[in-house]
């Protein structure tokens, strides 16, 4: 999950289902169960089937993880969804084809895991792309909610030439830069990659007799609550036809709660959201909705006139807003900054760990050469996982001669597309982003956390500070933290996705070539359904709206700080912030220092600072659907583990989908035909009078 966007992609990863297969261990061989099914070569692992179905399923889950994106940045994982539906479609084909007489390849694990591969490749673009922080932070929606900053230099409007282009010059560089160290990753020092092994174990039950019985049972299941979330979504449409209508402004708990946006709105996604989500996360975010729009922002309002103007906009950065977005930035920089010191600080340890050992097993008594104890020790999956893993290689020089061409064709690119980035800016960007992808990748692969957005903040404040306000800073910072980004996310990506193709036979090279066709197939199919939602949705980015985008505006914010320094801020708000910063990290360091049995009972900081801009709704839908999980699992607990994630995968997708309707129905000019709204009594006979002056 990448920590420092919300919540997300790795962090969240680590479902109950995932814990399970991690702490359990398997009973019998795995690799002796497949052993009378022959492994297919590497070009037969990659067959037009797989990569149509991982296209229809890559745009469903990128319309999913947009619309995660633009409303609260939270991104559950989507490995199971995407290994279930791809087994399912093409297990569906092939069964089919058979049945005809006419089925020439049967459908395999090796074919599941590139289909795997290759939807989670494309749908992570939307993520790392920057749709719903960096590029859409450079965006005039987003630079007219600050005032510092929003020259002409420093803004730049979506356009799906430049999105699509920039995504293709910057997206595969990341996979080039970890090819040579894959068997150093995998083979030698043998990380975990807790989530690629988990994706791994899926698919290879999935192709076992007990396994694809379970799996028929878990899409129909899905395929249930997929209908249910997509009916509720459409019928929840008629009854928005203004601002503030309709479910999503149901105010569950009170008009006063509503104010201070305590509600419930019905979200189907974001009750599968928390049903993924581990308790403690949701928790977490309960906890920084009520400190922040519980206690301190009402605190902060009464002080309206004394620390801020009276008469300043709500969404001004000048006025209440301000102390939202920077004590959320401040929380975000401290956990960040925290947990990168850590993740790296475990990555140089466990490096030089692994050369210790390797070095002392050099050093063998005077004879015949024998067996390292590690080798004696493999098990029979652990011999012919590696002796396959190692026998399609990917010659070293391709992994170099794709890196130099891709970085000159991206030096003399991006100059293009912004002004602002010099060449040697990307130069410098690139000589650090292996070293930095390599690290990325290794702390992923220990504890299934990806930094990659830490890394993308320190290129904002680098870049940024390096170009200076008057040759536009901000914008060269949103820019260089998109390079970063990008680099670093697909390189931890591919090596979890090695992981995957090691456990499941299946050969590296389809993985390779499975992850750069992803690759390619998202930088074209993201632009697209964010220029979807941009064209369709006209207040997207504007805060209350249905699609805010609240990490655009942190990102942006982080830039005009790393430009400007805090002239920018509130009175008393980079005190506030100062408390909050070392308060994130004196938290962690607690969670840490107990260690992980009590440390689930201690809020995470990064979750926590989410709301503090957003609200606590989006955190109500979450645990509610962590109550429905938990009560579940003391009804009947095999169940809710078999079921669960099919159950919540079913929510997110069918609410998901309705973007596409919604979409084509707002571009059409079709608008719902009710407004259902919610006042008070005395507004209501206020209203009244208003509309019916005769009768009273």
């Amino acid at each position: 999950m990448d920590r420092s966007n919300s919540v997300n992609r790795r962090e969240i990863h680590t479902t109950n289902s995932t814990k399970r297969i991690q702490e359990e261990q398997e009973v019998q061989s795995v690799e002796r169960i497949f052993e009378s099914k022959q492994v297919p070569s590497w070009e037969s692992q990659l067959t037009l089937r797989a990569f149509f179905v991982s296209l229809l399923l890559g745009i469903l889950f990128t319309f999913i993880v947009m619309k995660l994106n633009l409303t609260t940045g939270i991104i559950p994982s989507l490995n199971v969804s995407a290994g279930l539906l791809g087994f399912f479609f093409v297990k569906t084909w092939t069964k089919f084809l058979d049945k005809s007489g006419v089925l020439k390849q049967p459908f395999t694990r090796q074919e599941n895991t590139v289909i795997q591969t290759c939807v989670v490749a494309t749908s992570g673009i939307a993520f790392s792309g920057g749709f719903g922080s960096y590029l859409f932070g450079m965006s005039e929606v987003i630079a007219k909610q600050s005032t510092e900053a929003n020259a002409a230099d420093n803004v730049k409007n979506p356009s799906l030439g430049w999105m699509i282009t920039f995504l293709l010059v910057v997206s595969f560089l990341g996979l080039f830069s970890v090819v040579p160290l894959r068997k150093i990753m995998i083979i030698d020092f043998k990380l975990i990659y807790p989530s690629g092994t988990a994706t791994a174990h899926l698919i290879n039950s999935f192709h076992t007799p007990q396994g694809a019985k379970l799996a028929k049972k878990q899409v129909k299941t899905l395929g249930k609550f997929f209908t249910f979330s997509f009916l509720w979504r459409f019928f929840q449409w008629f009854f928005t036809g203004g601002d503030g209508c309709g479910f999503g402004s149901f105010p569950t708990l009170g008009l006063k709660a509503y104010e201070n946006r305590f509600y419930f709105d019905f979200s189907a996604t974001y009750v599968g959201v928390g049903m993924i989500c581990p308790y403690l996360v949701n928790v977490s975010l309960l906890v920084g909705a009520i400190l922040s729009w519980g206690i301190m922002w009402p605190l902060i309002e009464d002080r309206k006139g004394h620390w801020y103007p009276a008469d300043q906009s709500p969404t001004s950065l000048h006025g209440i807003q301000g102390y939202r977005v920077f004590i959320a930035i401040a929380m975000i920089l401290g956990d960040g900054l925290y947990n990168f010191i850590k993740v790296l600080g475990r990555t140089l340890y466990g490096i030089y760990c692994q050369f210790r050992e390797k070095k002392a097993g050099l050093v063998l008594p005077v004879g015949a050469p024998r067996a390292s104890p590690a080798e004696a020790s493999l098990s029979y999956d652990d011999q012919i996982r590696t002796e396959l893993f190692l026998k399609d290689q990917i010659p070293t020089w391709v992994a170099i001669v794709g890196y130099v061409s891709i970085a000159i064709i991206s030096m003399i690119t991006l100059p293009h597309i912004f002004h602002q980035l010099k060449w040697y800016y990307i130069v410098v960007i690139y000589i650090f982003t292996p070293a930095l992808a390599f690290c990325n990748a290794y702390g992923t692969g220990l504890t299934d956390w990806s930094l990659a957005s830490t890394y993308g903040k320190l290129a904002i404040f680098t870049i940024g500070a390096w170009a200076g306000a008057s040759h536009g800073g901000v914008l060269a910072g949103l820019a260089a933290c998109g390079v970063m980004m990008n680099v670093v996310t697909t390189a931890s990506d591919l090596t979890q996705d090695f992981k995957t193709g090691y456990m499941t036979l299946a050969s590296p090279r389809s993985m390779f070539i499975s992850q750069m066709i992803g690759t390619a197939m998202g930088c074209v199919i993201s632009p697209c359904v964010f220029w979807l939602f941009y064209k369709a949705f006209h207040d997207l980015g504007i805060p209350g709206s249905e699609y805010p985008a609240p990490y655009a505006l942190v990102y942006r914010n982080m830039s005009i700080l790393g430009v400007e320094g805090f002239s920018a801020l509130p009175k008393n708000c980079l005190t506030l912030c100062y408390i909050f910063f070392i308060g994130a990290i004196a938290i962690n360091a607690l969670r840490d220092a107990l260690g992980k049995n009590k440390a689930k009972y201690i809020p995470l900081p990064m979750a926590m600072a989410i709301p503090f801009y957003l609200g606590s709704y989006f955190a109500i839908d979450m645990c509610i659907g962590s109550l429905i999980l938990f009560i579940w699992t003391k009804i009947n607990k095999a169940k809710a583990d078999a079921f669960g994630p099919a159950v919540a995968s079913g929510l997110i997708c069918g609410d998901g989908i309705w973007t596409l309707p919604s979409s084509i129905l707002a571009l059409s000019g079709v608008n719902p035909p009710i407004c259902m709204k919610f006042l008070s009594r005395k507004d209501n006979i206020r209203v009244d009078k208003f509309m019916h002056p005769k009768a009273r």
